[in-house]
C-alpha cells in the first residue's frame, strides 16, 4: 500500500485567507452555541437529535478545527472532517434562518470544503465530476456534437406534437438563451423537447448554445471552486457571443444558483452581477401564464403539493412566483408545512446524489424529514422543479412508500395548454 500524500497546510491556509473577512470573523467570535440553529436542521431531526448533528458543532469540528490550527492537520483528521462537511450537510442554510446572529453556516461548511478539495479529500465522485467539467464542458461527458444531434432528434419527434417544432441551435440576437442539466439530453431529453414545446407555443425568440449549454455546476459543491468559475464563465461567454438578452436555466435548483448568485464571483464580474441577465424556467413559465402566451384546457384537478428547492426558495427568489404558478396550473394545490424558504431541505443538493451509492442509506435516513411533510399534505402528485430533488424523492417515495407521482413544471404545462390551430400537426388521409 502506497504512503499517503502529507497535508499541504500552505493550501488550506491560502484558502482561509481567501475566504477571510470581517464578517467571517464575527460569525465564529458571534457563535453562542445556544442551540436555537439545532431543530432546524433536518440531518438533526432525523438523527434522534444527536448533538453531533447539530450546525454549529459540524462548523466547529470542520472549519473551526482548520482556522485555530492553520490547517496543521493529518489526512486522518481531514477523512474525519469530509464525512461530517459531505454527509452530515447539504448547505441548505436553513439553519442560519433560525440563528439570532444570522450565521451562514452553509457558507461556513462550503469554506471547509474547499479546504479539503485542496488535498483532494473529497467523495471521490464529485472528483470525477470536476474532471469531467474540464475534459468534456459538462458532468455527464458529452461531446457537444451529441448535444446538438439530441436537440435535433427531440425537434423531430416533437413535431408528431407541435407542427414545425424547431429547437435552434447558436441562433443570434435571441430573448432566451436556455441551458439545461446534461442528465437531460443524456437520460431525459423529452425534458428538452417539453421545455422547448412550452417556449415554442409562448411564441418566445428562443435558442440554445452548441457549447456552454450545461447549467449544472457541481464544482461549488466539491469545493473547486477554480472549476466552478469555468463553468459558469462558459456558460456567460455563449450568451455573450450570441448576444442573448437572458440566460434561462432549466428547472434546476443550484445550477440557478451558481449562474445567478455566485458565478459572478467565481468569474470577477463587476458589481457581482452576471454579464447577461439569468433567469429561471420557473420565472419564465410563470411570466408565460401572467402574460397570456399559455392558456390551459383546463387545470390540475388532482391534490398536488410542490417541492422548494433550497437554492431556488432560500439561497434563491423564486419561492412566491413557484407558487403563483402552481395556483395558476391547479385547482387543488395544498402547500407543504412550512414552505418556501422555510421548507426542509429534501438531502438530494449539496452534491448527494452525484455522490452515489455509498452516500444513499444516509440520504434515506436524512429524508425521513422529507417524507413526512410530502406525507402530511395527503397529496398524491407532487411537482419537483429541480433534478435533484427528483431523484431524491424518487428515492424517498420507494423507501418510505408514499405513493406519489412526481411531475415538472414543463410537463405539467404541456398536458395542459392549448395548443393553437396553426400549430397543431395536419392530420394524415387514411
Amino acid at each position: 500500500m502506497s504512503e499517503q500524500k502529507p497535508v499541504n497546510a500552505a493550501d488550506i491556509r491560502a484558502v482561509l485567507e481567501r475566504n477571510d473577512s470581517a464578517r467571517l470573523r464575527a460569525w465564529l467570535k458571534t457563535c453562542a452555541s445556544c442551540g436555537l440553529c439545532s431543530e432546524s436542521c433536518f440531518f438533526y431531526l432525523a438523527n434522534d437529535n444527536n448533538p453531533e448533528f447539530m450546525p454549529q458543532y459540524k462548523v466547529r469540528k470542520t472549519l473551526g478545527e482548520l482556522i485555530k490550527r492553520q490547517g496543521e492537520v493529518s489526512r486522518e483528521e481531514l477523512e474525519g472532517m469530509k464525512e461530517i462537511a459531505w454527509a452530515r450537510c447539504t448547505m441548505c442554510r436553513r439553519c442560519s434562518q433560525y440563528c439570532p446572529f444570522g450565521i451562514d453556516m452553509g457558507l461556513m461548511i462550503n469554506i471547509a470544503r474547499q479546504c479539503m478539495r485542496t488535498q483532494n479529500v473529497c467523495p471521490e465522485r464529485l472528483m470525477n465530476i470536476d474532471q469531467s467539467y474540464v475534459e468534456f464542458g459538462n458532468q455527464m461527458q458529452i461531446p457537444d456534437e451529441e448535444f446538438v444531434e439530441t436537440c435535433e432528434w427531440m425537434a423531430e419527434e416533437g413535431q408528431a406534437t407541435i407542427k414545425d417544432l424547431e429547437i435552434p441551435i447558436d441562433k443570434q440576437d435571441a430573448r432566451i438563451m436556455f441551458i439545461v442539466n446534461s442528465r437531460e439530453p443524456k437520460y431525459y431529453p423529452q425534458d428538452i423537447q417539453e421545455a422547448a414545446i412550452v417556449m415554442h407555443v409562448a411564441g418566445d425568440n428562443w435558442t440554445m448554445p452548441s457549447h456552454g449549454w450545461e447549467a449544472t455546476n457541481l464544482s461549488m459543491f466539491s469545493g473547486n471552486i477554480g472549476v466552478a468559475g469555468m463553468v459558469a464563465q462558459s456558460v456567460y461567454d455563449a450568451a455573450l457571443k450570441l448576444n442573448a438578452q437572458k440566460i434561462c436555466v432549466t428547472e434546476c435548483g443550484h445550477a440557478y444558483r451558481a449562474a445567478k448568485y455566485e458565478g459572478p464571483y467565481w468569474t470577477k464580474q463587476p458589481n457581482g452581477q452576471a454579464p447577461v441577465e439569468v433567469t429561471h424556467a420557473v420565472a419564465l413559465f410563470h411570466e408565460y401564464m401572467k402574460e397570456g402566451k399559455i392558456k390551459l384546457k383546463h387545470k390540475f384537478k388532482d391534490a398536488i403539493t410542490l417541492q422548494h428547492p433550497c437554492n431556488l426558495s432560500r439561497s434563491g427568489d423564486l419561492g412566491e412566483k413557484a407558487d403563483e404558478l402552481m395556483e395558476m396550473l391547479c385547482e387543488n394545490f395544498i402547500p407543504m408545512e412550512p414552505h418556501r424558504e422555510w421548507s426542509h431541505c429534501c438531502c438530494g443538493g449539496g452534491g448527494f446524489i452525484p455522490m452515489g451509492p455509498d452516500y444513499k442509506r444516509t440520504r434515506m435516513v436524512a429524508g425521513k424529514v422529507k417524507a413526512e411533510q410530502i406525507k402530511k399534505t395527503g397529496a398524491k402528485y407532487v411537482l419537483v422543479p429541480c433534478h435533484n430533488c427528483t431523484d431524491q424523492i424518487n428515492d424517498l417515495n420507494k423507501e418510505y412508500d408514499l405513493g406519489i407521482k412526481i411531475v415538472s413544471f414543463k410537463q405539467l404545462i404541456c398536458e395542459l395548454m392549448e395548443v393553437p390551430p396553426h400549430m397543431q400537426p395536419e392530420e394524415e388521409d387514411e
